[in-house]
Formats: C-alpha cells, sequence, structure tokens
C-alpha cells in the first residue's frame, strides 16, 4: 500500500520491540506530520545515542563513550557493596526506590542453555576480576525473579560464596497492595519463606 521512504520507515518502526503494524504505522504518520526540524532532532538523537554510547569499563552500565557509567564516578557510592543486575535498566528500577547506595554490575543477561547462553557469554568473569580488585564485601544478586534469573543467582553464589564475601538476594514475594486470593503458589510460597520478625 505504502511505497518509498514512508514503507522503509514504518518498516524500521515496526522491528522496535513491542511495536506492531498499526503502530509503526501511527508513528510513521506522526514524523511524517511533524515539522522537519523536530524530526531531525530525533534523527540526530538516534544517530548521537548510538555514536556515543558505549558501556561503562568497571561495570557494564551505559556510559558515555570511553569512560566510566555516572555510577562509577560518584565518589559518595559504597564500592564494597556491588549489586547484580542483568540489564542496564534494571539500574533504573534499583535506583528509583532510593535504597541502594552502592555500585552495580551488569551481566547483559541470564543464563539460558536453550538459547546458548553460559557464563562464558555474561559478564561473570569480570565480576569476579572486580570482588579482589575492588575489595567487595557483599555482593547482592538483583536477578529477575523468573527461571532464568534464578538459575543465574544460584551460580553466582555457588561461584562468589567461596571468595570469603557475603552474597545476598534480593526478597520476593507479595506486592504492597496485593490480595492473597490472587497470588500464585510461588509468590505466596517465596512470601513466607521470606518472612520477618513484626517489629512493634
Amino acid at each position: 500500500m505504502y511505497t518509498g521512504s514512508l514503507r522503509a520507515l514504518i518498516d524500521e518502526l515496526g522491528r522496535l520491540p513491542g511495536i506492531g503494524p498499526k503502530s509503526a504505522q501511527r508513528m510513521a504518520f506522526h514524523i511524517l506530520k511533524i515539522p522537519g526540524e523536530d524530526a531531525r532532532r530525533l534523527a540526530e538523537a538516534i544517530i548521537a545515542v548510538k555514536d556515543r554510547t558505549t558501556l561503562c569499563e568497571r561495570c557494564f552500565n551505559v556510559a558515555e563513550a570511553g569512560g566510566l557509567c555516572e555510577v562509577c564516578t560518584d565518589e559518595r557510592r559504597d564500592p564494597h557493596v556491588v549489586c547484580v543486575v542483568e540489564d542496564p535498566r534494571d539500574i533504573v528500577a534499583v535506583e528509583r526506590t532510593h535504597q541502594f547506595r552502592g555500585r552495580y554490575h551488569v551481566l547483559q543477561g541470564a543464563l539460558n542453555p536453550l538459547e546458548g547462553v553460559g557464563p562464558d557469554q555474561l559478564r561473570v568473569r569480570e565480576l569476579l576480576s572486580r570482588v579482589d580488585a575492588e575489595q567487595i564485601a557483599e555482593a547482592i544478586l538483583c536477578t529477575n525473579p523468573n527461571l532464568e534469573g534464578e538459575a543465574t543467582a544460584m551460580y553466582l553464589a555457588r561461584i562468589l560464596m567461596p571468595l570469603g564475601i557475603t552474597v545476598t538476594r534480593i526478597a520476593s514475594g507479595l506486592p504492597v497492595g496485593g490480595d492473597l486470593e490472587y497470588a500464585d503458589e510461588l509468590t505466596l510460597g517465596r512470601a513466607i519463606e521470606g518472612r520477618r520478625a513484626v517489629v512493634p
């Protein structure tokens, strides 16, 4: 139906995660309607992020090209506590809580043998080298509470504990405001397992 540059734009937008054919079409027509200056700004932002953004040399979070990320350069953060996450987007989620003041280590994925993702495809070796180099005292395993995330956390715990550091796992259970009757067995079981004393 559409030809030329409009068809190409719809096709490229449709390749983005979570964007179906209808959404890609709506976005393309929106871009077509906005002033040329706005469209150029969008195009320049995409090019700039590809040219100037790389992975942090220390933790593998996103950073400006050729350096450390904002977290690693922040002297106020505790360098001896590291939160291990799967993806840089997980850092944003943890930071929103305002509860963690240490540093991070991004694995760039989780163990998934069915898709050929083993320890060698993740940033596990780099994590192990940081333990001695940075005198890490605690590693908080903050992987996703799914099969791959749990397997990754178990694997990391097994190789980190012999190094003499404290290895902890984030708690999981019921969300605040949730009803017990709607909780699945695994979530409710985790909530009971991770119970804590009530302090009046």
